[in-house]
């Protein structure tokens, strides 16, 4: 059963890039806004939209009553979340089932069952994927921190159980601050997911962030499309990705990929998923977290495997079996996408405003995914991600090459942004080698 229309639940440029499957697949979209994208590229190539409410992503994007009305109102069949928001909300995801609505994603259980990170630590262990050596679930009390601490050894991490895009996270590297930390961790986990659990694991130091794509049907077939490179973040946002990663030996590429598929297939994940782990110095690999949603940074996988992952994941949504056997996978190339927020490109400071001018660059082997038009007024409201700058070439060299190219006759006028970051970064010696150290610009990563 295919659908005849989608409520797309996101804003920006995920919204613009759900719309555009949707019409290629002759399939009508609502995109659902708050007030103050009433205007903005998504709502305008629209076949219908509605507003979900004021400018707070709390009373639109996130309220999941105003949301699920729309649908409703629209005759909506399924919602797509895009990411972030309420695309990894378990309680949402149940609530579409209950209200006959297809949410365009896995189910609520796989998502309650990789939400809490803790679990998908012991779930992956299970499922004989290799995890960093850390306590035993959430951390009862600041005792059971210090015990737990001791038998793992500093350095360390603490994670927030419910966590995610790099809030409620803390380095410790000595005993004496294990307290404070612990305790900052736990009010940093409340204010962010309603829950104050934590956990700890050995901090793996100068580790690459590689994640492995995976998609699955309601069939139970699963596959991956490869991995890629994250390992460029700061304060753990990332900033470029790229694939195939770099400095990762054959064995370990091999056992990344073995690894993705056990996780996906434990928790019998459905849609297209991302399962996350830290590759050290040796080749050594440890699983940190799946992320239950299409990623920010698709496009490169799509860049390499020719697949749309958005469309993958409406006709799996759809009750579609997949159309690949991992032996039609055959990523070719190299790929790499920078992140452009409208951010001062040296202290990243959030520089929202309106577009003056806005010309993407072009040529072979250049994508841009962005919802920027001239005159667009960038709200301050939200994520501050404006475009995302994809190219493909033959080997990395030449996808480095190609992304300075691109980036150099990108025009936006009106605010700054992280353009002149990345130019530093492509130039950067650390980097153009591709393995370790991580590269450290004169900015703080």
């Amino acid at each position: 059963m295919m659908f005849g229309k989608i409520l797309i639940a996101n804003r920006g440029e995920i919204a613009l890039r759900v719309l555009r499957a949707c019409r290629e697949m002759g399939i009508r979209a609502v995109v659902a806004h708050s007030k103050v994208d009433a205007n903005s590229l998504p709502v305008r190539l629209a076949d219908e939209s509605i507003c979900v409410g004021p400018d707070d992503a709390r009373s639109s994007y996130l309220n999941v009553q105003s949301i699920i009305s729309a649908a409703a109102v629209t005759d909506s069949e399924a919602i797509h979340p895009g990411y972030g928001f309420l695309s990894e909300n378990a309680a949402f995801a149940d609530i579409c089932r209950a209200c006959g609505i297809t949410f365009i994603g896995p189910s609520p259980e796989a998502i309650r069952l990789m939400g809490d990170k803790a679990q998908a630590r012991e779930l992956a262990r299970q499922a004989g994927a290799p995890i960093i050596p850390g306590s035993e679930g959430p951390l009862k009390d600041e005792d059971q921190a210090h015990s737990a601490a001791e038998a793992v050894g500093f350095p360390l991490i603490l994670k927030a159980a419910a966590g995610g895009g790099g809030r409620g996270m803390r380095i410790v590297r000595e005993r004496e601050a294990l307290a404070q930390a612990f305790h900052t961790c736990q009010a940093e986990a409340a204010a962010a997911f309603g829950s104050s659990e934590v956990y700890l694991e050995k901090f793996v130091e100068e580790a690459r962030h590689v994640e492995v794509q995976v998609l699955g049907d309601r069939a139970g077939t699963r596959i991956h499309l490869g991995e890629r490179d994250c390992s460029i973040q700061r304060r753990y946002q990332k900033l470029l990705e790229e694939s195939p990663a770099p400095a990762i030996p054959p064995a370990t590429r091999v056992g990344l990929h073995k690894a993705a598929l056990a996780v996906a297939q434990a928790v019998n994940y459905t849609s297209a998923g991302t399962v996350e782990f830290l590759v050290d110095r040796e080749g050594n690999f440890y699983f940190i977290e799946m992320n239950t949603r299409i990623q920010v940074e698709h496009p490169v996988t799509e860049m390499l495997t020719g697949i749309d992952l958005v469309r993958e994941q409406i006709l799996i949504a759809g009750g579609e079996p997949l159309r690949w056997k991992q032996s039609d996978i055959r990523p070719v190339g190299h790929a790499i996408e920078c992140r452009i927020n409208a951010e001062d490109p040296d202290t990243f400071t959030p520089n929202p405003g309106r577009v003056t001018a806005w010309v993407p660059p072009g040529g072979p082997g250049v994508r841009v995914d962005s919802h920027l038009m001239p005159g667009y007024a960038i709200p301050s409201v939200y994520d501050s991600l404006i475009a995302k700058i994809i190219v493909h070439a033959e080997n990395r060299g030449e996808a480095i090459d190609r992304m300075r190219r691109a980036l150099s006759e990108t025009i936006v006028e009106g605010v700054k942004t992280t353009i002149p970051f990345h130019l530093r970064l492509l130039e950067d010696p650390v980097f153009r080698a591709g393995g370790f150290p991580i590269p450290k610009l004169e900015v703080a990563l």
